[in-house]
């Protein structure tokens, strides 16, 4: 018989094997896209703030939880492809906000059909009665509170 810390190492294990093809499957569907999955996340970031002020580069970073250096590199690759612009603050010229383009909403309406799709992908051996469950259960997994360990 198994123990509960043998269960608990096997689920471990089998999580990050899904979390890895899910990945995969995901970064293969945004391939035609021609964005990456850290792009994405910064566009899907940026996209939270329409009809707001638009964030800071510092904001992006911090929410991502990256040295800002690499934020930098994203929104050139994003500005590259006119899915956002730096626009100088009105209240501070020396502060760089990030705004989402036209084409960039456009962007991200096709990211959230590839991710559907990868979706549909990685959920099509499950039945609608599993899929119920699986909700339930990845909800009760996001909803946990996070441990605090020093």
């Amino acid at each position: 018989m198994s123990s509960a810390s043998d269960t608990d190492r096997l689920l471990a294990e089998q999580l990050l094997r899904l979390t890895r093809r899910l990945h995969r499957i995901q970064k293969r569907h945004m391939v035609p896209l021609g964005i990456t999955p850290a792009q994405s996340r910064l566009l899907r970031l940026v996209s939270h703030y329409e009809g707001e002020q638009p964030p800071r580069m510092a904001d992006l970073a911090a929410r991502l939880e990256v040295v800002p250096r690499a934020v930098t590199t994203l929104v050139d690759g994003l500005e590259a492809a006119d899915c956002v612009r730096r626009a100088p603050d009105p209240a501070n010229r020396r502060v760089i906000r990030i705004e989402l383009t036209d084409t960039g909403r456009a962007t991200l309406r096709r990211l959230r059909n590839a991710r559907t799709d990868a979706a549909e992908e990685i959920l099509a051996p499950l039945t609608a009665d599993q899929r119920e469950v699986l909700g339930g259960l990845l909800n009760a997994l996001s909803d946990a509170p996070a441990e605090r360990t020093c």
